[in-house]
């Protein structure tokens, strides 16, 4: 800033000339400066007394308006807030393909503690005890009296729980708001949905996420805000399902099996309708896992998914199928199947040392279960070609299904496919997939020969997968294993009107320790498609270690347990799947059963 000079040269000399006194112009140029001084001081003064004036309205206003919003309001508890993410509790529901409630959320309480703030730890500690039983009243005692100053007791409080431990009155005893995941139909789908449980935790919120199942593989779909809730629609059918269960259930205990698995599968979208897997478990008390012994023991063992075991004979329309569609045969040729076959070292034979040769058809391959017929038509093909046809069924890899089991669940596949392996494997031994896989691939082969993908997500358009076979392969299958039930391994497996064809599997269960297989214990296999003229739904049936004692000897073929259920399990769905029965042509009464 530049000062005015309180006495300017020219203005000094100016009133010496007129006789003035110099001094005065001094004082007046000082007055001048005085007065401008001060009244920059009063400006600032003025503003700094209008902004204060300001910052007071504004404080009040705040609190005035904050006290308008609290008299507006409920009042609830002050609530602690530390840093880090948001605790998500809200989880979408699951349903079935029409909208049925499989999985949703149900609001409960947890109870908690702030030993500090009890009153009668004793006595506390006393009623406690009696409200739960599963808790000990010294236990709780030790840790009321002990340095903690925050205990969870119960994550889950049922309304009656709640009420009792609201009436101790202690003031150390305080409850959470909680979401737990409910399941109305108890072990119904068990295997499918998996369970949930809780991760992060705080007193006024929980985090659900999957643990097994649907529950695991899509979390994070059931857990995105963006969805607004909308609920998780499955492929499966909430009445077929039940359907299946029971059937199965009580074939299970008809037959003596230890264990059980079904699987009903839509031929053109490969959605799963049902899949059933027993025993089971309630997933809402979920069991602990096995930490000993042999997985499958335990009820959280999906078989049908995760239970990977040679399925014998149902692999045979492959091996026929792939001769057909190379051209090297047709249903009519006839083939060698002499028996027994002698390859190097090894014999092949077929079921009870029988021999169905010298020459069989192609048709009658697959209807009298020929090990030898499949065997020579396997060389025919070769063991490359025959190891990619199987490939492309995807039967050598995990399947792609919205389970999270099913990553781990891989076919065991022998790492070298000798000439040995060719023929094994043309009748389903040497090597090990799961009933899905099954399924899935008999879906691809009898859908008009395109290859399709397991789901159990609902869809409501076809995707027509890469070719496989062609449509006159694929209808020739069906033909043959609508032949099997007519007078094949697999008679009582007729249901009249809805034209059941199959293919009937019988393989031992290989020993523990992989060395050799096990001799009176079986997995019987019956892969099923109805109705076989135009192919909609495909069922597998698998059971484990069945026996049918109802004769003088235990029988323990698939013809014998496994294709009666699955005839029954057909009985009791195709009705409820829309399937009116269609008027059959009479067959012979006297039937010849034979089992393989």
């Amino acid at each position: 800033m530049i000062r005015k000079p309180l006495r300017p040269l020219a203005h000094i000399l100016a009133a010496r000339q007129q006789g003035e006194n110099p001094d005065t112009i001094e004082r007046e140029n000082r007055r001048l400066r005085h007065e401008e001084a001060r009244d920059r001081a009063r400006s600032r003064a003025e503003g700094r007394l209008l902004l204060l004036a300001g910052m007071f309205f504004l404080a009040f206003a705040t609190v005035g308006l904050r006290m308008g919003l609290l008299s507006a309001s409920e009042a609830a508890e002050p609530r602690t807030y530390a840093a880090g993410n948001s605790i998500v509790a809200q989880r979408a529901d699951i349903v079935d393909r029409n909208g049925r409630i499989l999985a949703t959320n149900l609001s409960t309480f947890s109870l908690y503690a702030q030993p500090p703030n009890m009153i009668d730890k004793p006595g506390a500690a006393k009623k406690l005890a009696a409200i739960f039983p599963d808790l000990k009243e010294d236990e709780l005692l030790a840790d009321f009296t002990g340095k903690r100053k925050f205990l969870w007791i119960k994550k889950k409080l049922s309304p009656e729980q709640k009420q009792a431990v609201h009436d101790i009155g202690d003031p150390g005893l305080l409850f959470g708001p909680r979401e737990m995941r409910l399941y109305p139909n108890g072990t119904l789908a068990a295997h499918i949905l998996g369970g949930t449980r809780f991760e992060r935790e705080g007193v006024h919120s929980a985090e659900l996420v999957g643990v097994a199942g649907v529950e695991k593989a899509m979390d994070a779909v059931l857990r995105d805000p963006a969805r607004d809730g909308a609920p998780l629609q499955l492929s499966i059918d909430l009445t077929v399902q039940n359907a299946m269960r029971d059937v199965l259930g009580n074939g299970m205990k008809l037959m003596n099996a230890k264990g059980a698995a079904g699987i009903l599968m839509d031929v053109h979208t490969g959605e799963i309708l049902s899949m059933v897997s027993l025993p089971d478990f309630d997933p809402n008390d979920r069991p602990r896992p096995l930490t000993k012994g042999e997985a499958a023991d335990s009820p959280l063992f999906n078989r049908a998914v995760q239970g990977v075991y040679e399925l014998g004979s149902t692999f045979k329309i492959f091996t026929v199928a792939q001769a057909m569609e190379l051209g090297l045969v047709s249903p009519d040729t006839m083939v060698d199947a002499n028996a027994p076959m002698r390859w190097g070292r090894f014999t092949i034979k077929e079921f009870q040392n029988k021999n169905y040769g010298p020459l069989l058809s192609v048709s009658d391959v697959i209807v009298k279960s020929s090990n030898v017929g499949t065997a020579k038509l396997a060389l025919q093909i070769g063991g490359a070609r025959q190891k990619a046809f199987l490939e492309s069924f995807g039967v050598f890899d995990p399947l792609p299904v919205e389970l999270v089991e099913a990553p781990g669940a891989k076919p065991l596949v022998p790492p070298k496919w000798s000439e040995i392996v060719t023929i094994t494997a043309s009748y389903g031994h040497g090597f090990s997939a799961s009933p899905l896989h099954l399924a899935s691939a008999y879906a691809s082969l009898l859908n008009g020969g395109t290859l399709v993908r397991p789901t159990l997500l609902r869809t409501d358009r076809q995707v027509v997968g890469p070719r496989i076979v062609s449509p006159a392969v694929s209808a020739a299958s069906a033909q043959m294993l609508r032949d099997v039930v007519l007078h094949g391994t697999a008679t009582f497996g007729a249901v009249p009107g809805y034209e059941v064809g199959g293919k009937t599997g019988t393989a031992n269960k290989v020993r523990p320790d992989g060395r050799g297989y096990l001799k009176d214990k079986n997995i019987n296999t019956f892969a099923a498609v109805f109705p076989s003229s135009a192919p909609r739904y495909v069922i597998v049936v698998s059971l484990d270690e069945a026996s049918d004692n109802t004769g003088s000897e235990p029988r323990r073929t698939a013809g014998w347990t496994a294709v009666p259920v699955t005839s029954a399990i057909v009985t009791r769905v195709a009705p409820l799947l829309g399937l009116a029965p269609a008027v059959e042509t009479s067959q012979p009464d006297a039937l010849t059963l034979t089992s393989n």
